[in-house]
């Protein structure tokens, strides 16, 4: 299975979803976006898959978004992807795509549902939450 994500190794959330990828035993692609960047394309296929728009992508915190005056419900769509494209942090992460969908996997454990197989547990993430118990199993 080909499995992309767009990841953010100074986020914790993006480090445990990356775990979980390789956990699973998957090789994923990994798109630092910081160093990357974005292009409008990607950004508008990538937000179409997961069904979201750059209001509901945009990341609020631990970013410029109120410096740049983006929290103003009166921003318009359009505005938010060019910020996003100078301002590739204001993306939320991170955003990962696999055959079975794309999705903004935040809380980290939302990328399960996008695995073909769940990594052998236990597993927790970087906080210490069990994700994967011992047998296996997911732990909601």
């Amino acid at each position: 299975m080909s499995i992309v994500i767009h990841h953010n190794p100074d986020c914790g959330t993006s480090r445990n979803v990356l775990a979980i990828i390789q956990a699973s035993g998957e090789t994923p692609v990994v798109i630092e976006y910081l160093k990357t960047g974005w292009t409008r394309p990607q950004l508008l296929g990538l937000f179409a898959a997961a069904g979201l728009t750059p209001r509901t992508a945009l990341r609020t915190t631990k970013s410029p978004a109120q410096d740049l005056g983006l929290l103003d419900p009166t921003v318009s769509d359009e505005a938010l992807l060019s910020a996003m494209l100078d301002h590739p942090v204001l993306v939320n992460r991170p955003i990962v795509c696999t055959p079975k969908g794309v999705r903004l996997c935040r809380p980290s454990e939302a990328v399960l549902d996008l695995l073909e197989r769940l990594p052998p547990g236990p597993m927790n993430k970087e906080d210490g939450t069990l994700l994967i118990d011992s047998k296996g199993r997911r732990v909601d």
